[in-house]
């Protein structure tokens, strides 16, 4: 005797599950520009990788003799799958059922995605799209009271954040827990136009008599609320993308740097760029005249190995760029200041994005190379009032605590406070500076006067006098004279920088090596 009925009833169950929330939900998401969960999976992952856990879960129906009629799939998918060849943990939001919110089986099964991840040290992927919370306020009719909130396995999304790399993709309208699921995560994306976060959507929010009013239409409401613009200039994501698809690339480019969990090394990749590679364009990358900017992406694009620098949370705390590269194939985390923005002086977000990134360095190891023209923290009394020196500090904290190897390189400015957070000046100084260094405890020209104010007020040309004090601090504020002390440790020729810096990646990776 087989077992062949039972058999036929699980194949009829998964065909239940495949059907989503039926063909009109389907045709709605479609319409709305949105793949289903399904298809976003098989997108996401190496072809044919995906092994979906719980297909089958859900709330099913039944005639008065007990026999299945139907059953509504629960909103959650995920699973095990490859990325680049590697195993990951892969979740989606099913939003044509009920938006996505908590059904039957949904609390159990978001929770094991989150335990499978941890425990079996597993990169998490998930894809978000709808509240993916505890239903409406219906439900409480339904329960027949009220409760005090509460997340199941919350402890588990924390765990993740110390243990494997956590990329969220918002991929729809994410309000309350499917927004808290989007921000808990080391690197988040967002659709423009498609993706809208908030901790409560614009009906709600207008229902409570807030003050925002949006648009009366329901879109444009969402928009002006929580879209992409908001939040990738905010820093509470990190990325914003103009297709589903984008976002799975660079979902996969992320993983591509990083371990597949705390504990093991990331990977280095093959390298066809030579070590030795010398750009003559480096040599007038930096204007003589200091108030002259220049690109530090292309300096970027020109240092580290061709086409792998991959930059991360660019519309928000402008003033340093993060990214991701690779030296001679090696993984490195990169800090650059971006003299474009505010002159590369560090205010408050600045500084939140740099402490993030050099606490994300740390924790899945990889080598920081810190690329250095900074001012100073901004200054004046906007920046007083978003608390800049606090968050200044806080990154630098990162920067002192950090134990991974920091190489930098200054290449203009480093003054002040600011200045000093280029690195750990208690440990070994793994530095080289350009001709064109210039620094201080505070920029000249921002001194000067003051400095100078009895004799300039007591010289019968003043403007020659002032002349004559610059020309001789000129001569003092030379990098030769600091390299004299050994105030820097070597100025270099700028064409040396890659190859000096990938010479520092194979001995970064050679001490981190050494840790395992």
């Amino acid at each position: 005797m087989s077992w062949e009925n039972e058999l036929e009833e699980l194949r009829r169950r998964e065909a239940m599950a495949e059907q989503m929330g039926g063909p009109e939900k389907l045709a709605r998401q479609h319409g709305r520009g949105k793949m289903n969960a399904r298809a976003r999976l098989a997108a996401l992952v190496d072809d044919g990788s995906f092994r979906e856990i719980g297909k089958i879960a859900g709330k099913g129906q039944y005639d008065e003799d007990g026999n299945l009629e139907g059953v509504l799939p629960a909103p959650f998918l995920f699973g095990k799958a490859l990325i680049n060849g590697r195993p990951v943990v892969a979740t989606a939001d099913d939003f044509t059922i009920r938006g996505g919110a908590a059904d039957a089986g949904i609390s159990r099964k978001m929770v094991q995605a989150e335990k499978m991840a941890h425990e079996l040290k597993m990169p998490l992927i998930r894809m978000i799209d709808g509240t993916g919370g505890g239903g409406s306020v219906k439900t409480l009719e339904q329960i027949g009271a009220t409760y005090i909130p509460a997340v199941p396995g919350w402890s588990d999304v924390v765990k993740n954040l110390d243990t494997v790399p956590v990329v969220a993709l918002a991929l729809g309208p994410t309000a309350g827990l499917g927004a808290a699921r989007t921000v808990a995560s080391h690197y988040s994306v967002m659709v423009k136009g498609l993706s809208q976060i908030f901790a409560a959507g614009p009906a709600v929010v207008d229902g409570l008599g807030e003050s925002y009013k949006g648009s009366t239409d329901h879109q444009q409401a969402k928009e002006d609320l929580g879209g992409s613009e908001i939040h990738t200039r905010n820093g509470v994501v990190d990325d914003e993308v103009s297709s589903e698809a984008e976002a799975f690339a660079r979902a996969r480019h992320f993983l591509s740097f990083m371990p597949e969990h705390v504990g093991q090394l990331a990977r280095r990749s093959l390298c066809t760029d030579p070590v030795h590679r010398r750009e003559e364009a480096l040599l007038s990358l930096v204007p003589r005249e200091e108030k002259q900017v220049y690109s530090m992406r292309r300096c970027m694009e020109m240092v580290f190995d061709q086409g792998t620098v991959f930059e991360i949370g660019r519309m928000w705390g402008r003033a340093c760029i993060t990214a991701l590269a690779r030296l001679d194939g090696w993984p490195v985390m990169v800090l650059a200041s971006d003299p474009s923005y505010l002159g590369g002086s560090w205010e408050a977000k600045t500084s939140e994005k740099v402490e993030r990134f050099v606490k994300l360095a740390d924790q899945f190891r990889l080598p920081i190379v810190h690329l250095v023209d900074n001012p100073g923290f901004m200054i004046g009394r906007e920046a007083e009032m978003a608390g800049t020196i606090r968050y200044g500090v806080q990154a630098m904290n990162a920067v002192y605590k950090a134990s991974v190897p920091l190489a930098s390189i200054v290449l203009r400015r480093a003054y002040g406070i600011a200045g000093s957070a280029m690195s750990n000046a208690e440990t070994f100084q793994y530095r080289y500076c350009w001709p064109s260094g210039d620094w201080g405890s505070l920029p000249i020209a921002g001194g000067l006067e003051v400095a100078y104010k009895s004799e300039l007020e007591a010289a019968e040309d003043p403007e020659a006098e002032l002349a004559a004090i610059r020309e001789r601090l000129d001569k003092v504020t030379s990098p030769f004279r600091s390299a004299e002390r050994f105030n820097v440790e070597d100025i270099i020729d700028p064409r040396d920088t890659r190859p000096l810096l990938c010479e520092f990646a194979q001995l970064a990776w050679r001490k981190l090596e050494s840790e395992t």
